[in-house]
């Protein structure tokens, strides 16, 4: 009786713990699933070796291309522990718009990667869902990924997730602070809603082994389970950080007539080690505590944790996802177009004189 190799093989390997067949049959739901991310600028097909992009070029000047990588981090461990998924790829799409938002980028195309040890069917189309629906809220292509089954690598359950996102900027509209933040510009806060993707080591220490929580527990404080609150999707600020650029930045960057002087997505290092990437070497920047609405997430972190306070603000958002440095004369301007965009926002500091810091009045 002839011997099927090929079949003998794929059943010895499945056996190994990789299911060749199943991560087919799953992979071939992806086009229904991206559907939704298309841009016309996409060539090809998901599943080649390389993901296709022909940039249209004729609308720059000198276009630059900015690209970013980056994980969720242990907020992964709340989407095991309450079997939740959807969220997931989201926050990691949202993220890694925000970093490029910074620089005045919009996204162009994304790429996933996806690292577990048994391929489960539903955890997996979850994923892909958040990621596709991100891209889409963000006009962001889902273009291509890997997902590797490593059966003795990864704890049953578990998976890591990582992607790079590829955006583009007019080369004399891109954002640049330290060559345009000057002093007496004004700084808006605009709200996060929770603790996005960072900070979740330590916040999972203060709930689940200080205060002795389960992903379960009902917070009243919250009007939710703690999981679900941990849950909540890091938001994108992509498509308003497009409006205010429009809106406000109509020249080039190095004139100073510009409104929007520069932007700091408020991720892990909080304030404090953030917003000094976009300062120059001679101003510091001033944020006023209790100048924006507190969450009760971090009300109750505050209150409960006994973490420094100087501390909390270099671990977490504190309620504040992305800043915006802008001149003076314009504030109240930009501040009422970010409150019409459905953001909450605040006049939460200035800058001064100083070396390059941040600080937390």
């Amino acid at each position: 009786m002839p011997v099927n190799s090929r079949a003998m093989k794929q059943k010895a390997y499945a056996a190994a713990g990789v299911d060749i067949d199943l991560g087919n049959r799953v992979k071939a739901t992806l086009p229904a699933l991206l559907a939704s991310t298309h841009r016309r600028e996409v060539l090809g097909k998901v599943g080649g070796f390389g993901g296709l992009f022909a940039l249209d070029v004729k609308k720059y000047r000198e276009p630059i291309l900015v690209s970013s990588v980056d994980g969720v981090g242990t907020k992964l461990k709340l989407a095991f522990a309450l079997d939740k998924h959807d969220t997931i790829g989201a926050d990691l799409v949202n993220h890694c718009v925000n970093d490029i938002a910074v620089l005045g980028a919009e996204p162009l195309f994304f790429l996933d990667y996806l690292g577990t040890g048994k391929l489960e069917p539903h955890v997996f189309t979850d994923i892909i869902k958040g990621f596709a629906r991100a891209c889409a809220e963000n006009n962001c292509a889902l273009i291509g990924g890997e997902t590797a089954q490593m059966s003795t690598f990864y704890q049953p359950g578990e998976y890591d997730l990582s992607g790079t996102i590829v955006g583009v900027v007019e080369k004399s509209k891109m954002l640049n602070g330290q060559k345009t933040v000057k002093r007496g510009d004004v700084v808006i806060g605009i709200a996060s809603s929770g603790l996005h993707t960072n900070g979740y080591s330590l916040a999972r220490k203060i709930f689940f082994e200080q205060l002795k929580l389960k992903p379960t527990s009902f917070v009243p404080e919250l009007k939710s389970t703690i999981g679900r609150e941990l849950l909540k999707v890091h938001v994108s600020y992509g498509p308003l950080v497009q409006k205010l650029l429009a809106r406000f930045n109509k020249s080039a960057i190095g004139n100073r007539q510009s409104a929007i002087r520069a932007l700091a997505h408020i991720t892990g290092g909080g304030f404090v080690d953030n917003i000094p990437r976009v300062l120059p070497k001679t101003c510091d920047v001033l944020i006023r505590k209790g100048s924006w609405e507190q969450l009760p997430i971090f009300q109750i972190i505050q209150e409960r944790s006994g973490v420094p306070e100087e501390e909390l603000y270099q671990v977490f958002n504190m309620g504040i996802g992305m800043v915006v440095i802008v001149s003076a004369d314009k504030a109240d301007a930009v501040l009422k177009f970010i409150r019409a965009q459905k953001h909450k926002a605040w006049l939460i500091g200035g800058v001064v004189k100083g070396k390059g810091e941040a600080q937390v009045v």
